[in-house]
């Protein structure tokens, strides 16, 4: 779904550009060498994970699976998403776009390690997809600080919350 037409943009229409908390989904898909899937968000040039609002609805697992397919063109069962973290932290999680929208996202992080698809970039919100062995350089904050979760996850076998 793009944005216009989406509840995001409908409540938009009523609020304004002003601070909204929105529940969302972001996932971390690792490929058979242990890569990691990012995308360079066209809003900021800065390379992120998959990752959006849920809509009426959706669970956290829905919305995830969604949106990896909006973004990615890749396919995932949303029962075989492993969540590993919440981020909720305004001072990491709250964004201001182009447009002056700002969001205050409270997500709940899955990894992926299956899906079917042919990985293909949605050309309005992404620039470029690759799978990285280490993160590139240019990450969009809170995607350092889901990696730095997703690690202490992998350690401790213990979901992450912040």
């Amino acid at each position: 779904m793009t944005y216009e037409g989406s509840y995001l943009w409908e409540v938009r229409q009523q609020v304004g550009s002003r601070l909204l908390l929105t529940p969302g989904a972001q996932v971390l898909a690792v490929d058979g060498d242990s890569r990691i899937l990012f995308q360079r968000s066209r809003d900021s040039g800065l390379w992120e994970l998959p990752a959006g609002a849920s809509e009426p609805g959706d669970s956290f697992r829905t919305t995830a699976a969604r949106e990896l397919l909006e973004e990615t063109g890749l396919v995932v069962s949303p029962e075989s998403l492993v969540p590993f973290a919440s981020l909720s932290r305004g001072d990491l999680h709250t964004v201001t776009y182009p447009n002056g929208d700002v969001l205050q996202c409270f997500s709940l992080c899955f990894e992926a390690r299956s899906w079917s698809g042919t990985l293909q970039a949605e050309a309005a919100e992404v620039l470029e997809l690759a799978f990285f062995a280490e993160p590139p350089e240019d990450l969009h904050p809170p995607t350092r600080f889901v990696l730095g979760l997703y690690d202490a996850f992998l350690s401790s076998g213990n979901f992450q919350s912040s």
